[in-house]
This record gives C-alpha cells, structure tokens and sequence, in this order.
C-alpha cells in the first residue's frame, strides 16, 4: 500500500514542479511507522536514552502506538542529540550527531516520504545519499563525460564545513518550495534546533547546520545544495558559458568540467558569491582551476575526486584514455587504517579473522576495482597479506607460520584475490 501511494506522490511530483503537497503528516501512522522500523540499522549506536534499536522492537506496538498519538496531538519534542567524534585521516576528528532510537525511527519515515518527491526533482548530476546511486556512479559518470566530451578544463572544488553551515532559514524556505505541511515543517524545525549534548558536559542548540548522523540530515543537504548549486549551474551557469560545460556533485565534493579557459575562471569566480549568498564557503585549499585535456599527460594534470585520481594516458595501441588509479593519499589512509585493524584483530579465532578479512578485501575491490586500476588493488591486497602475516607471527612469544605454512593458510580460507569488478560495458557506455 505504501509503495502505491509514494508512487502517486512521485508521478505528482514528476507532472506538476511547481505542487505543494499538503497533509503529508497524515501518512506518519501506525502501520507506516512500524513498517518503517524494519529499515533502521539495528546495530547502530544509542543515543542519549540508551536504547538500542533492538530494544525499542521488543516493545514495538506499544512504543509506536503512543508515538503516533504525541505526534497527532502534537506533543512530540525532539530529544536531545548525543555528540561523539570520530578520528580522521588527518588527525582531525569528524563530529557526529546520534539521536535517540525514537527520534531515528521518525526521521527515516518523514524521510521516506520527502524523497519520493525529491528523488524526482534532483538532477542526474547528483550522486551522495541517493537510493540505487553511489561514488563508483558518479566517477563512471564523470569518466564518460571527460573521455567523450569536449572538455579542456576542470575545476575540483569542496565546501567547507558543509553540514555545520547550512541556514536554516534557507533551508526553510526551500524546503516550502515543495512542502505545504505545517506539521512535517515543524518537526524539521525541531531537528535542526535541537539541543546537542557534547563529550565535555556542555550543551548547544545550533543557530545553523545539521547533524552529521542524523537519519534526515544527508536528504536536507542534498536538498540544500539541490537549489544553491545544482539548478544554479544547469539552468543559469551553463546559459552564460560559451562552450560545453559539466558538474558532477557528490554531497558537497563536486567537478566541473569546461570546454573554455574563460568559461572556467567566471564559474570559479562567482561560484564562491554564489555559495556566500547561502551561508557557505569554498574550502580554497581544496578548490582550484586545472588545465585538463589529452593532450597534457606529464606535471600537474591530474585531479582527486571520491578517492580516485584522474589522468590522461596512452593505451597500447596508442589511443588516449580517460586513466583512473586509486588516489594516492586514499591508499595510505587504507593501508594505516588496515594495519590498525591487523593489531586489534589478531588474537581472534582464524575462521572469525579471515571471514571478516574477506569482508574487507571484497569491499575494497567493489568500490576501488575499476578497469585500469588494478595495479592499485594488488599493491593493497599484497601489503594486506605482508602486515596480516607479521600481526598473526606477533600472537606469541613464538611464531605461528613461516610464508609456506602461511599460503596455505590463505588457501584454505579462500583469500579473496585481487580484481577488477566493473563491468566493461559499464566503463564505456
């Protein structure tokens, strides 16, 4: 019943862009709420009441029964957020917001609703969040369009502290470009206000910004950047170029490609006005103008974009190709971040480490396994067996194998060995 009726809220959508939908609070019931919990991770992290998603089930009717009468009466209050910071790459932590058991389940049902319209508004160029779509779509995308397309120049370009940044005016007004839904409205207000609990003690209630962690909050980016960016580019941007022009987003990274030099330096100068009119800024030590063509295959002709680095190269029959490897820096965060995990797993029971080792070698090959790349998924899958091979050796006073004892080990536990997993009709059409 569900899917019929989100089927009908898109086919409106997709008829009529200008419709403002009415009464979308009323689709928020029992039966729909309960339905709703069966996609909430059940392993996620509590938040302040600590209650786990699996907790909040064994009582499921009950909880969501008295959820549906405060939020017809209009009692619900959207708790309080728990802070948590997660170690980066570079030393940095990424903050992250974690909402009570209660407070997820809501969020993904009013966001199961917003995004059978939204899912239709957005543009092909958007990729981050978005069902059936991920980074290997964007970067095939982007590797079509560079390969075929007349394109010389390219700007890379990344927003500073997206998610703390969005305006909630705004994102208000944008959200009323669709939704004509007090309640749904109010409730929306009520997440991008609530108070954050954080790790010293102190709370915050956030003038601008969403939560990173959030259930709601990757569709009110998208959203967000949907009308700063995306309809700006395609329906204003590329009216004022004199040749061809491309943007390909993902959340907030995005590239633009262009065919002129000058069509270049104007998106680059009016694109940091255009992201200041809505409370953003361009992180200027990530955004930068690169001549970009087949023709220049030495020095710096080369960008970063979702963990893949870009270049021109020649095949062996000397035809120049669109070259993809994996990005330098990315393939030393993964070989820190996997000699970590080799230190803090050793100890378990080898049928326990290498069914979780395949887990993360089939992972890496699905996502970093495109045609040309294999070189750098060997160098991984060789360096993940060296350090794996040294941890396993460090469980005792006394070494568990030598490298022969070892490779049958690897054997027996089938290692997931190093491949290519994009289709080549994929990387051509």
């Amino acid at each position: 019943m569900m899917t019929t009726t989100f089927q009908s809220i898109a086919n409106k959508a997709r008829r009529e862009k200008k419709h403002r939908f009415q009464n979308l609070c009323g689709l928020l019931t029992e039966e729909f709420l309960t339905d709703t919990y069966r996609y909430l991770n059940k392993n996620s992290a509590t938040g302040l009441d600590k209650v786990s998603v699996r907790e909040y089930g064994e009582n499921l009717k009950e909880n969501v029964r008295d959820l549906v009468t405060r939020l017809k009466e209009k009692r619900y209050r959207a708790p309080m957020i728990k802070r948590v910071y997660i170690p980066k790459a570079n030393g940095k932590t990424r903050p992250l917001g974690l909402p009570v058991t209660e407070d997820k389940l809501v969020q993904l049902a009013v966001k199961r609703i917003l995004s059978s319209i939204y899912e239709v508004d957005f543009l092909d160029c958007s990729y981050g969040y978005r069902s059936g779509r991920g980074g290997r779509d964007a970067v095939s995308a982007i590797t079509r369009e560079l390969n075929f397309g007349r394109y010389t120049y390219v700007v890379e370009a990344d927003i500073k502290g997206f998610f703390d940044n969005i305006d909630h005016e705004w994102l208000i007004r944008m959200l009323k470009l669709r939704i004509d839904d007090r309640v749904i409205i109010r409730l929306i207000e009520k997440w991008l206000r609530a108070g954050v609990l954080d790790t010293d003690g102190s709370v915050n209630h956030p003038e601008s910004g969403t939560p990173q962690g959030g259930i709601i909050s990757p569709l009110l980016a998208n959203i967000y950047l949907h009308y700063a960016l995306d309809l700006w580019f395609e329906k204003i941007m590329k009216k004022h170029c004199e040749g061809e022009a491309y943007i390909c987003r993902y959340a907030d990274d995005f590239v633009c490609a262009f065919r002129f030099s000058r069509d270049a330096d104007k998106f680059y100068r009016v694109l940091e006005k255009r992201l200041g009119k809505f409370g953003l800024e361009l992180a200027r030590e990530k955004t930068r103008v690169l001549k970009f063509n087949r023709h220049i295959k030495k020095g710096g002709n080369r960008f970063s974009f979702l963990g893949f680095e870009f270049f021109w190269n020649r095949d062996r029959n000397g035809k120049d190709n669109l070259r993809r490897r994996t990005d330098p820096k990315k393939q030393r965060i993964s070989l820190k971040n996997f000699k970590i995990w080799c230190r803090e797993s050793r100890n378990f029971r080898l049928r326990k480490l290498f069914f979780l080792l395949n887990s993360k070698l089939r992972g890496y090959y699905n996502y970093y396994g495109l045609i040309g790349n294999y070189d750098s998924v060997s160098k991984f899958f060789f360096y993940a067996v060296k350090t794996l091979y040294k941890w396993l050796n460090r469980r005792s006073q006394r070494r568990s194998f030598n490298w022969s004892q070892f490779r049958d080990v690897l054997d027996y536990y089938q290692i997931e060995r190093p491949r290519i997993t994009e289709q080549r009709f994929n990387h051509l059409t």
